[in-house]
């Protein structure tokens, strides 16, 4: 997006919002955005490229708002989270994340519409674009556990790193019934993976 900003910006995001909510993203019209933000196709192309590119836009700014609202959220409790190992602070995390999605309906609608995209082009496209910075941050979480104790020292850093990284990015894949939406069976999940990462399978 251009850096300049624009009289109708905010009109212009949440009229996308309201749409690729809505409707998944080949069905979702940019003239309907367009005509509902109130504003020209060519204020709309001065900003923005495409549709694909307001999509991304639009999903890195619900993934940094998620993230600033978990960081906000971890600051503030921070005392409690002393003594607690790397997978109580996922497990945290995850449950910032409802709480996020319980303040942003509309984020959190977004990503779900996004999960369904599994499959199609723009999903993989959006999937690896976020990537590095996904593993950039699971690298300092990984570097933070091995510090501490909570990871296992015979497997190397970047292993983790990259399985990490990998399981949760792809959570969305693995659970993906429509029940698995549903905030409460979203915790259930979250805590039951991280409790398998922790521990596995075995006895």
């Amino acid at each position: 997006m251009n850096e300049k900003s624009f009289e109708r910006k905010n009109e212009l995001l949440k009229a996308a919002l309201d749409e690729f909510t809505q409707k998944n993203y080949e069905n979702s019209s940019l003239n309907t955005i367009i005509k509902n933000a109130g504003i020209s196709k060519g204020t709309f192309y001065y900003h923005f490229q495409d549709k694909k590119s307001l999509y991304f836009f639009l999903l890195e700014t619900a993934v940094k708002a998620k993230w600033e609202f978990i960081n906000n959220r971890i600051n503030e409790i921070q005392q409690d989270t002393r003594g607690k190992d790397i997978f109580d602070e996922f497990k945290l995390q995850a449950q910032m994340g409802i709480e996020f999605a319980l303040l942003s309906p509309q984020y959190h609608q977004l990503s779900i519409m996004f999960a369904r995209e599994k499959g199609n082009k723009i999903y993989e496209e959006a999937k690896s674009s976020f990537h590095p910075d996904t593993e950039s941050m699971m690298k300092e979480i990984v570097k933070k556990g091995r510090k501490n104790g909570d990871l296992k020292e015979s497997f190397p850093e970047e292993f983790m790193v990259k399985l990490l990284t990998y399981l949760f990015t792809n959570f969305d894949e693995i659970f993906s019934l429509e029940e698995d939406f549903q905030l409460e069976k979203m915790v259930e999940n979250l805590n039951n993976y991280v409790e398998f990462m922790k521990h596995g399978m075995g006895k």
